[in-house]
């Protein structure tokens, strides 16, 4: 059986931003998309990693969303806790230009965090890490025709979804 090469623990912060990116995708949130990049080099530093393939950021965004679904799971298990009101989430985007726009980062990443798996999954590689459309089908396990398929209805939802003339009842 072929082991593969190790992971090299060096090249991680390489794939930071990228990482980060993906996970404010998945979570809609700045703080846990910190948390999530942060939970996942912890994983990785563990033990080491043989990967297969030259395809460091595919394995990586693997363990992320690996990572970011268990954490979905245990959490689901926990007992439920009344939540403190969540106004005050308007951290300001560094890289933003003005104020609009990080209110409107914001707004966009907790849409794609609502979408459904499938569609989130793609959307983030594609759309927020960068991943042409064959990266996307190996780091995602599926086939390119799927990556273009869930992309496109990704895209639309998410535009239906930040729609400003349509109520907010009638978005769907």
């Amino acid at each position: 059986m072929t082991r593969g090469r190790q992971l090299d623990p060096d090249s991680l912060g390489d794939h930071v931003d990228r990482l980060y990116r993906a996970a404010w995708g998945l979570c809609g949130s700045r703080t846990e998309a910190e948390d999530l990049v942060q939970e996942t080099f912890a994983r990785v530093l563990r033990k080491p990693r043989f990967i297969r393939s030259d395809d460091d950021l595919g394995y990586l965004l693997r363990v992320l969303r690996n990572t970011y679904i268990s954490s979905r799971r245990a959490a689901a298990r926990r007992p439920q806790t009344t939540p403190l009101p969540d106004d005050v989430d308007l951290v300001e985007d560094r890289h933003a230009v003005n104020p609009t726009a990080a209110l409107e980062a914001a707004e966009l990443y907790a849409v794609i965090a609502q979408l459904p798996q499938d569609f989130r999954d793609v959307l983030v590689a594609v759309d927020l890490v960068g991943l042409s459309y064959r990266e996307a089908a190996t780091a995602l396990r599926i086939k390119e025709a799927t990556v273009t398929t869930r992309l496109h209805r990704a895209r639309q939802r998410v535009a239906r979804l930040l729609e400003p003339d349509v109520p907010a009842g009638a978005r769907g």
